[in-house]
């Protein structure tokens, strides 16, 4: 369908349409702003000491000479923030997290100390003047290891921590899956690692914190993929009132889950505002994002995959073990602190199956974040993908057969999986078939035994997924209390432009063409005339943010529902315009008419301009409104 704007010709360009991205026109030609780009008059700079140590004691730090370094301003230690009630901030994951070392230190790169100075390189030469006396304390970085009983304590701030575990979860029937483990004509088992690793956005993280004496206005410019959820809590650790607090995220460089957490560094440097009555900012180097940002990965997998003689999955059941570094801060749902691992059952029908998962302290920097993925969805199609193969192996079938032999099928949809997800659609036979299409896969096969034949190796990797993403029902997840709906607001002018404010947040991803042309689409006004902001929390409604492939799934639906609101009202409109009754009016393409008679018609754009000049009796006029949007299931994409 060719959608088109009826006061132009032009063409309206909705979801589908290929269209110039809007926020390119800035960004090629930097004249984005990113945090670092913000300078403010009289702004400090600040800078962080970190442990080189990934365990020990600190008997002793001495800040004198840092504090008469000409150009320093302030030395902040976390004796300091003790004395102020801000030694400990909470995490996402409902942990407390140390925002500058107080007795110990627990990974290497921890916050130990902080610089306030007039220029940013005398910040940094500063640090150097800080001595630290540190007492060596035996490191454990395998989580394994971290659960022995002789393993050294890593968290001995916590009340009752007597060991390194964090908790047990678990999903499915353990029952059912072992009786059919039991029963089992093949058992096919798997003992893998997935590594940890870093998201290395290209824009590291940093913030400028902004609090006014006079006012108490708390301004922060803030890479955040949530600066709806980070002013909460920010009101929450710095005892600010939350109106007063305004988080502005603006362009970010990359995200990737890295800017979710609160880190200690854009707490200090909000405290150092508060304090010294002067902008304060702190942007951290490379080497600092890379060992002590939040971390992805770190899975010690088991499975275990049950198959009868004729190669179908009867049942699967996983053991991990998490590793969630000194301080668990990931950003998971509440109900779900291994994240949607349970996932692992993949685009498979699998009558049986259960998964539990271990968390476990480390001395490493936080990891957990939900990296180019939902929370924990990668992990477990890894592993689920990686069984298949080892299956295929040992029953000496072809990998493309065993994956279609047990797809879940076409017309089984809407499908209920063995440990609780509804799937509302899919069509995996027919992905699989289109990919060995396009690839050339008979011939690759053949080719591939012409190789054997001469004793050259050739392999041939097949992975078939199923995600679940779109998080989600509020009933179900939630962030630190707050319900994962999200948000828009929609304002159409007089003039028929439009404004969407919204509650994601991008950072590359383009949210300012695609949710225009949701727009477009739903309101046929095209794409150019949506102006969509985004990431700042005075001028947005409330959302959740963008990470764990949740923005268009969410935000997006959220516009199309407030698009489809003010449609409901500009029909109201056009039939009193066109002097018809509202049952017979139709909408098409940016366009209302009278039914049977289409020459009877008003555009979007003159309907626009009557909500402001010439309504019905009664009516409210303007044409807005806003969107809390909670879906009610998840979404489900899936590919070979």
């Amino acid at each position: 369908m060719t959608d088109t704007d009826a006061s132009t010709g032009t063409t309206i360009r909705g979801l589908g349409h290929s269209v110039r991205r809007k926020e390119d026109d800035r960004l090629v030609r930097g004249r984005g702003t990113f945090v670092d780009d913000v300078k403010l008059p009289g702004m400090l700079h600040m800078a962080l000491l970190r442990s080189p140590l990934a365990h020990a004691r600190i008997t002793r730090i001495d800040v004198e000479a840092a504090k008469a370094h000409p150009g320093v301003v302030a030395v902040v230690t976390g004796r300091d923030l003790d004395a102020h009630g801000l030694a400990w901030m909470p995490t996402l994951s409902a942990d407390t997290q140390a925002v500058l070392a107080l007795d110990k230190v627990v990974f290497q790169g921890q916050e130990v100390a902080a610089v306030v100075a007039e220029d940013p390189y005398v910040a940094a030469d500063a640090l150097e003047l800080i001595d630290v006396d540190y007492d060596p304390l035996p490191a454990v970085v395998d989580p394994r290891r971290a659960l022995a009983d002789d393993a050294p304590l890593i968290r001995e701030d916590k009340q009752g921590q007597t060991g390194n575990h964090i908790f047990h979860w678990e999903k499915g029937d353990k029952e059912a899956t072992d009786r059919a483990f039991a029963e089992a004509a093949r058992v096919v088992s798997l003992d893998t690692f997935y590594p940890r690793c870093h998201p290395a956005p290209l824009e590291t993280c940093g913030c400028v914190a902004d609090v006014d004496p006079a006012t108490g206005k708390c301004t922060i410019w803030l890479t955040s993929q949530a600066p709806h959820a980070h002013r909460t809590l920010f009101a929450l650790v710095a005892g600010l009132p939350e109106q007063n607090i305004r988080i502005i995220s603006p362009d970010l460089g990359g995200g990737f889950g890295n800017k979710v957490p609160i880190y200690p560094g854009y707490v200090v440097a909000t405290v150092a505002s508060l304090l010294i009555g002067k902008p304060v900012k702190w942007i951290e180097d490379r080497t600092e994002n890379l060992i002590s940002t939040g971390f992805a990965r770190d899975y010690h997998m088991r499975g275990e995959m049950a198959l009868s003689a004729d190669g179908k999955i009867t049942a699967l059941r996983s053991q991990v073990i998490a590793d969630h570094g000194a301080f668990n801060a990931a950003a998971q749902p509440s109900k779900f602190p291994a994240g949607l691992f349970h996932i692992f059952t993949g685009a498979y029908d699998v009558p049986a199956a259960h998964c539990e998962v271990d968390g476990v302290y480390t001395n490493k920097a936080p990891g957990g974040i939900a990296y180019r993925c939902s929370f924990r969805v990668t992990e477990a199609s890894y592993l689920i993908e990686r069984l298949v193969q080892n299956a295929a192996v040992e029953l000496e079938m072809d990998p493309a057969e065993l994956r279609r032999r047990n797809f879940i099928q076409p017309e089984q949809f809407p499908y209920r999986s063995a440990v609780g997800w509804e799937y509302d659609s899919g069509d995996y036979p027919k992905a699989l078939d289109l990919a060995l299409e396009k690839l050339g896969y008979a011939d690759l096969r053949a080719e591939q035994k012409e190789k054997w034949a001469r004793g050259e190796l050739m392999g041939i990797g097949i992975a078939s997924f199923t995600e679940v993403v779109g998080a989600g029902h509020g009933a179900d997840f939630d962030i630190a209390g707050l319900r994962m709906f999200d948000s828009a607001e929609l304002r159409v002018h007089p003039t028929g432009k439009a404004i969407l404010k919204i509650g994601v947040q991008t950072q590359g991803q383009g949210h300012e063409t695609t949710f225009a042309q949701i727009v477009a689409g739903e309101l046929g006004i095209p794409p150019e005339d949506v102006a969509v902001m985004h990431g700042d929390t005075d001028n947005t409604p409330y959302g959740l943010g963008t990470y764990a492939s949740r923005s268009t799934p969410v935000g997006g639906a959220a516009t199309a529902m407030v698009a489809r609101k003010l449609r409901d009202k500009a029909t109201k409109i056009a039939a009193h315009l066109l002097e018809a009754a509202e049952e017979d009016v139709e909408y098409h393409e940016g366009r209302f008419s009278v039914r049977g008679a289409p020459d009877q018609s008003k555009t979007i754009q003159d309907v626009a301009f009557a909500a402001y000049t010439n309504l019905p009796a009664g009516m409210e006029a303007g044409l807005e409104g806003v969107t809390y949007y909670d879906p009610p299931n998840m979404t489900f994409p899936f590919g070979t």
